[in-house]
């Protein structure tokens, strides 16, 4: 195993544990992207109004497992979310993510 087969394991493995403890799936997308296709029972807070909805999720006392469309604002995402006390990982991408559901 190599170490970036360590580092992305890694990930995987924490969104596999996040998801078998009972993860809600957050969308970070926009209304557009969301409206083209999402995870079926996943949430939907664009990332531009995640600041707005810190305690709604702090209120729902979960685990989250973020996406978008490539990875990239899911991670911005999970990381605002980790440092407002919210648990949260990041998923990456929507379509990759559905596949491993």
């Amino acid at each position: 195993m190599g170490f970036l087969d360590f580092i992305f394991g890694a990930k995987k493995r924490q969104v596999k544990f996040f998801l078998e403890n009972g993860a809600v799936i957050l969308d970070v997308r926009t209304k557009r992207e969301w409206d083209s296709g999402h995870i079926e029972g996943s949430k939907h807070i664009p990332l531009d109004d995640l600041r707005n909805h810190v305690d709604e999720l702090k209120a729902m006392n979960t685990i989250f497992v973020v996406c978008c469309q490539s990875g990239v604002r899911s991670a911005k995402a999970a990381k605002f979310l980790n440092l407002n006390n919210i648990e949260a990982t990041n998923g990456g991408g929507w379509v990759s993510l559905s596949k491993k559901l």
